[in-house]
This record gives structure tokens, sequence and C-alpha cells, in this order.
């Protein structure tokens, strides 16, 4: 008896672990896709600053960041960009500093973008995919649609990034 009990105990056991779902599984449960395609990098905090910018219309502050593919571009004025070129543009609410007058900090950050070159896979949008997500979570298709057309209208000749670098 004491023997049949072991064998159910370690096939309870087995079953048990055999229904935990893979680390592998698990990473592709967390990735978030924007309706492009476009996922939120691993580590794009650690990217290089490319520029800052402001926007007063939106009273926001803006950090572009750049991979290594974009960086390298960047300080070569090499257009159009290559494939794998990956920029991040980290947005915030612009507030009064509390302990500096005139002087505006980071507030509450509204969203995160991406752009990822890939001239293929996104060919009607001049190469680029676009990303935006709120909280973590993409918007939906008719502000991803929004995107290209800006950047064709103003950008056209700079390979449709709005951003210049800041050495």
């Amino acid at each position: 008896m004491r023997h049949f009990a072991a064998i159910v105990i370690a096939l309870l056991a087995v079953s048990w672990v055999l229904s935990l779902p893979s680390p592998a599984a698990t990473a592709a449960a967390d990735i978030v896709s924007a309706p492009t395609g476009v996922t939120i990098p691993k580590g794009y905090r650690n990217w290089q600053v490319v520029a800052p910018s402001q926007r007063d219309d939106t009273d926001e502050i803006r950090v572009i960041l750049g991979n290594n593919i974009a960086m390298k571009a960047f300080r070569a004025n090499t257009l159009p960009f290559p494939d794998g070129t990956i920029l991040a543009k980290l947005a915030w609410k612009r507030v009064a500093s509390a302990e500096f007058p005139k002087t505006f900090v980071p507030g509450v950050a509204p969203r995160i973008e991406f752009m990822v070159k890939d001239a293929k896979k996104y060919a009607s949008t001049g190469g680029w995919g676009f990303g935006r997500f709120v909280e973590g979570k993409p918007v939906d298709e008719k502000v991803h649609a929004s995107c290209f057309p800006c950047h064709q209208a103003n950008v056209k000749d700079h390979d449709f990034v709005f951003t210049r670098y800041a050495p």
C-alpha cells in the first residue's frame, strides 16, 4: 500500500511540474505587441540618449534613446538608418520644480513610443514600424495609423526621423 501511495504522489508531482508554463512560454506571454507588431524592447532604459526635446503644445519633456545600431548611425550621419535601428521616446508631463524657480522637471509619464527599422517588414511605412504604449499596453490601431503620415509629411528627407543627434 505504501508503495502504491508513493507512486501516486510521484505521479501527481510530475504532472504538476509538467503543467507549469515553461520560462519561454511565460516570457512570450509577457511580451505585448502593438498592432504593427512592435514590442517594448528589453533593456531599452539602458540605451544611450540621442537627444532631449520639449513640446509646448502637450507640456511634455521627452528623451529619445537609441539602441547600438541607432547610435552608430547617428554618429556617422548614416541615412537611411540601417535595419535593426530602434528608437525609444520617453515622454513626461512637465511640471514646475518645487526646488528651483523657472525650471521644469518630469511629472507623470503618459506613454512610451518606439520606432523599429525593418525595410521589408514595414515597407508601406517608410521602413519603420511604430509602437505606442500607455501603462505598458499598446494603444489601438487608429492611433498607430496616425504615426507615419506625420513623419512622412514632416521628415521624409531624414528617413522619417524627427530627432537629430545631440552629441
